[in-house]
């Protein structure tokens, strides 16, 4: 019963019930014998129900900075649901994608699906989230970008003025020097442990597992999905649907 519903009931019953009782009604569900001499035993025990805690769902995005359909999937699913439901959520953000990588000398070379500017994209995005190590807090500024038609670059810019908590200097330094650079080979090597291997993106994983019933449900109606994933007692907004694209892995 929430608080407005509550009240409504004690109203109800003040006019009828608060001449038999003797205790004003903010003491009313102080405890059960006064509870039940004011008659609201049944409302107070739904008042008084604890919310039942339980660890957040994991959820992970696999994407790539400038693919339509990861873009698509952060923008208007994603970005969303967290806004909603974040406090049940542990998210974590994987910039990489159907990027290539190979060694030469001490640095590592990427090859991304979109071209340069994707691979651009991807290390200031990697280098935000590795800076500030905390989603709610990086995630408007990785939305922000993904959301952006300008180049990467600009779009950072941009999207900094908006998030003034992101140490903008910071993130481009790492993004040109060698932090950055092993920062994103570290995203390399997590997209390419995952089992089974993605074969496009967005790829998600759920709790650490991926499979085709999770990612269509995750495309379908993220929010039911976490919602119904979380053991906890469930928050209330859990309706909203939407469909999504795929960048296939080539």
């Amino acid at each position: 019963m929430d608080v407005m519903k509550f009240c409504l009931v004690l109203c109800v019953v003040v006019a009828t019930t608060y001449a038999r009782c003797n205790f004003p009604p903010r003491l009313w569900c102080s405890s059960k014998e006064i509870a039940k001499s004011c008659h609201v035993f049944q409302q107070c025990k739904e008042w008084n129900t604890p919310v039942q805690m339980a660890p957040p769902v994991n959820f992970t995005l696999y994407y790539e900075s400038l693919c339509p359909d990861c873009k698509h999937f952060m923008t208007t699913m994603l970005y969303r649901v967290f806004q909603q439901i974040g406090h049940i959520m542990n998210l974590s953000l994987v910039p990489y994608g159907n990027a290539r990588e190979t060694k030469e000398g001490n640095h590592w070379k990427f090859e991304c699906q979109h071209g340069k500017q994707e691979c651009v994209g991807n290390v200031i995005e990697t280098c935000a989230i590795r800076l500030v190590n905390n989603i709610p807090k990086v995630f408007g500024f990785i939305h922000c970008m993904e959301k952006s038609i300008k180049l990467p670059l600009h779009a950072a810019k941009q999207c900094a003025k908006m998030y003034p908590n992101i140490p903008l200097n910071k993130v481009l330094l790492c993004a040109n020097g060698t932090q950055g650079n092993e920062w994103e080979h570290q995203m390399a090597l997590q997209t390419q442990a995952l089992q089974p291997p993605h074969q496009y993106v967005p790829w998600v994983t759920l709790n650490g597992i991926h499979t085709e019933e999770i990612q269509n449900e995750a495309e379908k109606d993220l929010l039911k999905l976490i919602c119904d994933t979380y053991t906890g007692t469930k928050p209330s907004a859990c309706h909203q649907k939407e469909s999504i694209r795929r960048c296939q892995n080539k």
